[in-house]
Parts: structure tokens; C-alpha cells; sequence
């Protein structure tokens, strides 16, 4: 079940890898839940620091007959006297009571998610968020649900310059679709967040791929100025280079781009190969590699290897195969 199917429940299970997700799904249960009385009275429980004999005061009928709904969020860190708490409660839950469980991943409270399991409760398991094609899906979703279009190119300079926090790349949706009048286009998420410190890093990229390696440098400095990290510019650098050695092995037949690639990332890793050589891209990305070491400790100046590593990349780029 995915978190915008899920349906209330005496007692359901959310598993979260990806926590703005399972702050939805809640979300909706408490819809749900004042839908069918709106006097319901929500309350919050941590497992963690749960005092024992808590849940059932709690769940225990009211004076004044509302419904109820107990929201317990780190199930995996609980202690002791919720987890024997929780046991019992699951022997004989309240009817007018709505318990939703909250699990964020992990191997901890292994327990407890097997008598859940056993007792048959019902569960909405939600994966994390971890590359370039999921988020691209996360992105899309949002615009569709909003009844909305949004470029396959807005949508990659979107996850370039927030992308490294799901919640904070949704919350940029929301920001576009309450701001952008019509298709959400490249240019209107250049308006909003071209400022942003990852933005800074693939500005930085984008020059050096085309081979404006002056241009490279200058921005590297202003970025590092202004909050940017060596690494992080590096790693936005590197991103570019690995799709473009895929979309090249893509051609020569070793790799599938399409399983690799996100459409968007693809098309414009196929324009970034433009006047790079297959033996330049190589050495580009062992340039890279030497410089991330570099600036994690190997270098005492992180923006003098920085900075030479943006050459070593603009020198590869020359390299005709």
C-alpha cells in the first residue's frame, strides 16, 4: 500500500524509509479520522521516552464518548515499558481508539514488528528516496497531484539545486506551484533558486563541462565564498562526468541508459558529451577522484585541490581520442 492509499484503521503500521512520506500518510489518517468525528482527540507519544501504563490511560473510553487517535512516532527506538505497553494494548484494542505506529527504518524493534506482522495489522511500507530516477518520480507525482506540468528540464535543474533533501525538493514543488502560473519551466526554477549553495556547484560543472574553465574556477571561488563545500562541487562535477561515460558506453553498446538514466539526465548528458573524447572523460573523472581526495584530507589547501582539479578536468576535455 503506498502512503496516499492508506485508510484508517483500529491500529496501522507505517514503515518509513523517506520521513516527509510518512508525515503525509499521518497526515491523511487525521483527515480521515476528523472526517468521521470531527471532535477527535489526537494525541502524540514518543516510544522512546514512554512512560509505562501512558497508552492505556489514554486509550482508556473517554468521559465525553470522542473518538480518539494516538500517534506514536520512533517505534524503532522504543524502550522497555512501551514495548510490553504495546503487547497487551494489541490483545484487546479500544474500538473508538485509532493507534497509528510509526517505524523509520532500522533493524531495531525487530520484536515488535513481528507480532505486528502476526496480529495481521494493517501496514504501509514506504522506501526511501535515494537517486536521481526516484526523485525524479517523487517530483512528477507532486506536479500531477496538483493537476500541473512541469518541464523534464525544470525538473532536473529543480533536483540539481535541492535535491540532496527529499523534504526540502517537495517543499520547492509547492513553492513553484503556489508562485508559477502554467508549465513550471527551467527559467522560473533558475528565479527561485539559482542562490541555492547546491545550484552553485552543477554552475560550476555546467562551465567546466563546456569547457569555460576560467569561468569554472571563478565560480568555484564564489561558491566556496559564499558556503559551498569543495566536495559538494566535486561531487556535482562528478555526477556530470558518470552520466556522460554512460550515455557513452550507452552508445557503444555496454551500457543501458535507459535503466541508468533518467530521460531528462540522459539528454543532457548527451548534449554535455559535445567535444569530449571517450579518453578524456576517463581522465576527467580520474582527475575528480584524486582532487575528492585531496580536499578530504590529503591536501592542506581543499580550494587550491579544488581549484586544480577544475584544470585537470578543463586539460582532459582537450584530449582528442
Amino acid at each position: 500500500m503506498t502512503w496516499d492509499k492508506i485508510t484508517i484503521a483500529p491500529i496501522v503500521l507505517i514503515q518509513s524509509g523517506e520521513p516527509v512520506y510518512a508525515e503525509r500518510a499521518i497526515a491523511l489518517l487525521k483527515t480521515q479520522a476528523r472526517a468521521l468525528d470531527p471532535h477527535t482527540d489526537i494525541s502524540l507519544i514518543d516510544a522512546q521516552t514512554y512512560p509505562s501504563g501512558h497508552l492505556s490511560a489514554l486509550a482508556s473510553p473517554s468521559l465525553f464518548g470522542e473518538r480518539r487517535m494516538l500517534i506514536v512516532t520512533q517505534l524503532e527506538n522504543l524502550n522497555t515499558s512501551f514495548q510490553e505497553d504495546l503487547l497487551a494494548y494489541l490483545k484487546q484494542p479500544e474500538n473508538d481508539v485509532v493507534l497509528v505506529l510509526q517505524h523509520n527504518g532500522g533493524v531495531r524493534g525487530k520484536k515488535i514488528l513481528t507480532e505486528l506482522a502476526k496480529a495481521k495489522i494493517p501496514t504501509t511500507k514506504i522506501p526511501a528516496v535515494k537517486n536521481q530516477r526516484e526523485k525524479t518520480q517523487a517530483v512528477m507525482a507532486d506536479i500531477r497531484a496538483a493537476g500541473r506540468k512541469m518541464t523534464p528540464e525544470a525538473i532536473g535543474a529543480l533536483i540539481e539545486a535541492v535535491g540532496s533533501d527529499v523534504r526540502e525538493l517537495l517543499a520547492s514543488v509547492q513553492q513553484l506551484l503556489a508562485d508559477v502560473d502554467g508549465v513550471i519551466t527551467e527559467e522560473n526554477v533558475h528565479t527561485y533558486f539559482s542562490g541555492r549553495i547546491e545550484a552553485k556547484g552543477f554552475n560550476v560543472a555546467d562551465a567546466l563541462i563546456v569547457g569555460n574553465v576560467g569561468q569554472a574556477v571563478k565560480l568555484a571561488r564564489h561558491a566556496l565564498a559564499t558556503g559551498a563545500t569543495p566536495t559538494a562541487i566535486l561531487g556535482a562535477i562528478a555526477a556530470k562526468l558518470r552520466a556522460m561515460a554512460q550515455v557513452l558506453g550507452q552508445r557503444s553498446g555496454t551500457i543501458d541508459v535507459q535503466i541508468s538514466l533518467v530521460p531528462w539526465m540522459a539528454d543532457r548528458a548527451k548534449r554535455d558529451l559535445r567535444g569530449w573524447s571517450a579518453q578524456g572523460i576517463a581522465m576527467a573523472i580520474s582527475a575528480v577522484a584524486q582532487a575528492d581526495t585531496d580536499v578530504k584530507g590529503g591536501s592542506r589547501d581543499p580550494g587550491y585541490a579544488l581549484e586544480r582539479g577544475i584544470l585537470e578536468v578543463g586539460r582532459a576535455r582537450k584530449i582528442r581520442g
